[in-house]
């Protein structure tokens, strides 16, 4: 490993590290060698400890040698423990969030069939969620830039509180309309959870936590499903709605927790709030803080969409945009067509079976059935393991790669149901296709965290959650409209849109498996530290 560990003396032992090939020449002393020093009573031999490739430095050692560290040394040495797994809860509980979204599939038929609205209306309902997400989401990935990750994300979560609850009284179509779209715009800054919390994990544990707070996201779509088994029949579509932003609610409460990044404060000039962070973070985790005083390469600018396309990262921010597109369109178009194959039992008799209700009748509807919430369940279950298999196989077989499998199995179960199959088939493939979706989703907001710098990471990871919102305010009159005329095109656009967004996972030019996180946009990517203690000391300072 490249980098260099000076001596450093504790009471009564003198420890060495030493890696294979490193130099042990300092910033101060010229002179080649090892160094040795004369304290009386203490033994003054040089003790070596071999460590192997990528191995950490014991935590009783934590940064030994330098006189200066970063947050990302800090972050490494204090490690995972008491302080991310609250971080975990209270940060999952603004993903599930995910209730918002898995009422459009339910509440699109009911008032389809309680207001008597035609089918453009309908799918118009559930665009405008999207509408507001898209219009949103650079906006609070700025705001989250510019004041801090807390502040962006605890204003989005109860803008996304306050109008979740209003719209249960909607009194017409407009008013739920308006105030739908106003949802929209909050949930838009939900995703700076994911940036927050990146910014607290060391690099060994990232993917695997916020992969697992996902779990999050798949427990609200579930509980939105049970939810509405039960309140449904009873208390109608209303209640459902209000009771929808219990989980924001309590994050509301929990959130006054929640720490600044340490990252951002530093990056901000706010060393010593950062410092007050690490130290908290140390406490709470038993474990020790770095020696030495916390260092910033250099200030500089936040929150600048040109930093999105210096050439370094211009055909990552273009193929990322798209993948995103790509996840959402297909992600969101698959949840919405389920509801409309369930209610049709058959995919091949779909169109035909809606053009019939069409001509008997302009307000002829269903409502959902038992049986349809049944299977709506069993596919919404799927995002566990599709969390699991993500979970598996991003850190062996990368997160470009992860992304790519992903869209090649959601395209090759879509043009799996060109055939006329059953519903338990039908189930069976819908099950498979959300499971590897949501997990080519989830890699996405692994891989954006990490492939950015702190300057712009919040906005970089709202861009391309905004891009994503295109695709799923497109994908209504897709699943819902394109479906009347043709099942087979229908299918065939979400088949076609994978397979392009498989081939850019495959073109992005860094791959962010084994990396830590980039501090600032002016070094070349791969400076910084991968694992600690990797990274000489000339290097933890620019």
């Amino acid at each position: 490993l490249e980098g260099s560990f000076h001596p450093h003396f504790c009471a009564f032992r003198v420890v060495k590290f030493r890696r294979t090939g490193e130099s042990s020449r300092s910033d101060e002393d010229g002179i080649s060698g090892e160094h040795e020093v004369q304290i009386e009573g203490v033994r003054t031999e040089l003790e070596p400890v071999e460590l192997g490739d990528g191995a950490a430095v014991p935590k009783e050692f934590a940064n030994p040698t330098d006189d200066t560290f970063m947050v990302e040394d800090a972050v490494e040495a204090i490690g995972f423990g008491k302080f991310q797994w609250k971080l975990s809860v209270i940060t999952g509980l603004a993903w599930a969030n995910a209730m918002e979204m898995m009422i459009l599939s339910i509440l699109a038929p009911q008032l389809h069939c309680e207001w008597r609205l035609p089918s453009w209306k309908v799918a118009l309902l559930t665009s405008v969620v999207f509408v507001g997400m898209m219009s949103s989401s650079t906006l609070w990935g700025n705001i989250s830039d510019q004041y801090g990750r807390k502040t962006g994300l605890k204003i989005s979560v109860l803008w996304t509180l306050y109008y979740g609850i209003l719209s249960g009284f909607a009194p017409i179509y407009s008013w739920i309309l308006v105030l739908r779209g106003l949802v929209g715009f909050g949930i838009g800054g939900v995703p700076q959870s994911v940036t927050l919390y990146a910014e607290f994990l060391p690099m060994k544990a990232r993917a695997k936590c916020i992969l697992l707070i996902e779990v999050f996201w798949a427990l609200g779509t579930v509980f939105e499903v049970l939810l509405a088994v039960v309140v449904m029949p009873t208390l109608g579509w209303r209640w459902l709605l209000i009771l929808s932003a219990l989980p924001l609610l309590l994050f509301a409460v929990l959130c006054f927790w929640l720490p600044e990044s340490a990252r951002y404060d530093v990056l901000s000039g706010n060393q010593e709030k950062a410092l007050a962070t690490l130290k908290r973070i140390a406490t709470e985790n038993g474990a020790p803080m770095p020696l030495g005083k916390l260092v910033v390469s250099r200030q500089e600018d936040r929150g600048k969409m040109r930093d999105l396309f210096t050439p370094h990262f211009r055909w990552t921010t273009l193929l990322l945009w798209f993948i995103w597109f790509s996840n959402a369109f297909s992600y969101y178009g698959l949840v919405l067509l389920t509801t409309e194959f369930f209610q049709a039992g058959d995919v091949c008799s779909i169109s035909s079976r809606r053009q019939e209700v069409k001509a008997k009748c302009s307000l002829t509807c269903e409502y959902l059935t038992e049986e349809d919430y049944t299977d709506l369940l069993w596919t919404t279950l799927s995002e566990f393991p599709g969390v699991l298999v993500t979970l598996w196989i991003i850190d062996r077989i990368g997160r470009k790669k992860t992304m790519a499998l992903s869209f090649l199995v959601f395209s090759f179960c879509s043009l799996l149901l060109f055939l006329c199959v059953g519903r338990n088939v039908l189930t069976v493939l819908l099950f498979i296709a959300r499971a590897f979706i949501s997990g080519g989703f989830q890699a996405a907001y692994v891989y954006t965290p990490e492939v950015y710098p702190t300057a712009t990471r919040a906005l970089g990871l709202g861009t391309c959650s905004g891009m994503a919102r295109v695709g799923a305010l497109i994908t209504p009159f897709i699943a819902q409209v394109m479906l009347e005329s043709s099942v087979y095109l229908t299918l065939l656009v979400y088949s076609g849109c994978c397979l392009l967004a498989a081939l850019a996972s495959c073109f992005l030019p860094i791959e962010t498996k084994g990396r830590g996180l980039q501090e600032s946009s002016h070094k070349e990517w791969g400076q910084e530290m991968v694992g600690k203690g990797s990274h000489s000391p000339g290097e933890s300072q620019e």
